[in-house]
């Protein structure tokens, strides 16, 4: 392995949700040999187009993305399975003389790709099942709070409600007495094979991010949210709990499907959520360390980035 300097490149490109990401990276890859990888837990299912702001055809005929409709809806796609197909793609990409250009706004996959895995125990069915037992009788929102007292870290990153996340990091501290948050922080495992520029969009006027934001899930309404997730109700074997059905957006048309909201109650809970999602991308950010950080709001954002980038790259 060539020491750290000797590295090739790959570029993060990461952001909150409706920040402009895909655009620019779109702009830069006119600019530069990049090949991007998209790092976006919801872009990874097949049908789920409107929902996600996935990227047209025209624009993935122009500068395909790698990550994009991998799986079915019904399949369960974690950090570590993105930190493989990351790895390769990089070594790839790298291969054929290229520079790879990871973008999103997930940033646990940005996490798990800069800093590794531990290797986390498998789950306990009975653990489940009684943390399952407990949901039920005492609600998401108490074990929560106890994942809080247990691991304060974790419990920071999981919102309240968030069942999936709350019952695995109560698991892996009953498995091994160890919080989750130190288990990654103490991950070693595969090294990177490229040095990383890493690239920060943040919104000088957050008020403007969020009319962005109403401003998308209203188009996406329009555009058919609510029958796309139809049609994929009818197509594939569906349950509010899995992880394709959580996302922003598609949880809350499930909702309205089920007849539990009406139609203006599906807008505003939807664009809540989606404010929510990016401010939690945010704060994700502004600790986020090694970073150049760009206002997304400059119109001459794509300038001042590649201006740049030109530099980092030629270092």
């Amino acid at each position: 392995m060539p020491t750290p300097e000797r590295l090739p490149h790959a570029i993060c490109l990461m952001g909150p949700t409706a920040c402009g990401k895909t655009d620019l990276a779109v702009a830069l890859a006119a600019r530069f040999p990049l090949e991007v990888i998209s790092v976006d837990s919801a872009l990874v299912y097949q049908g789920m187009d409107i929902g996600t702001a996935k990227p047209d055809a025209a624009t993935l005929a122009a500068c395909p993305h790698h990550l994009i409709d991998i799986v079915t809806p019904t399949d369960a796609y974690s950090a570590g399975r993105f930190r493989a197909d990351a790895l390769a793609l990089m070594a790839d990409i790298v291969g054929r003389g290229r520079v790879p250009l990871l973008v999103g706004g997930t940033m646990l996959y940005f996490k798990a790709l800069k800093d590794g895995l531990d290797t986390l125990p498998k789950a306990d069915p009975v653990i489940r099942a009684e943390l399952l037992v407990r949901a039920a009788a005492e609600g998401w929102p108490a074990l929560h709070a106890e994942l809080a007292r247990l691991d304060p870290a974790s419990a920071a990153r999981i919102q309240p409600n968030d069942s999936q996340r709350i019952q695995r990091a109560l698991e892996v501290y009953r498995l091994t007495g160890r919080p989750l948050s130190e288990l990654w922080s103490a991950a070693a495992n595969v090294p990177l094979p490229c040095r990383l520029i890493e690239i920060a969009l943040l919104p000088s006027d957050r008020a403007v991010l969020h009319r962005r934001i109403e401003a998308r899930f209203r188009d996406m309404l329009a555009a058919g949210l609510v029958d796309e997730l139809r049609g994929l109700r009818e197509r594939y074997v569906l349950t509010p709990d899995m992880a394709a059905m959580r996302s922003v957006g598609y949880r809350q048309a499930w909702q309205f499907l089920n007849g539990e909201i009406d139609a203006p109650r599906l807008y505003e809970i939807g664009a809540a959520a989606t404010r929510q999602l990016a401010k939690r991308q945010i704060t994700w950010l502004r600790s986020w360390r090694g970073a150049k950080v760009f206002d997304c709001l400059q119109a001459d954002l794509t300038d001042r980035v590649a201006a740049w980038l030109s530099g980092q790259l030629a270092g």
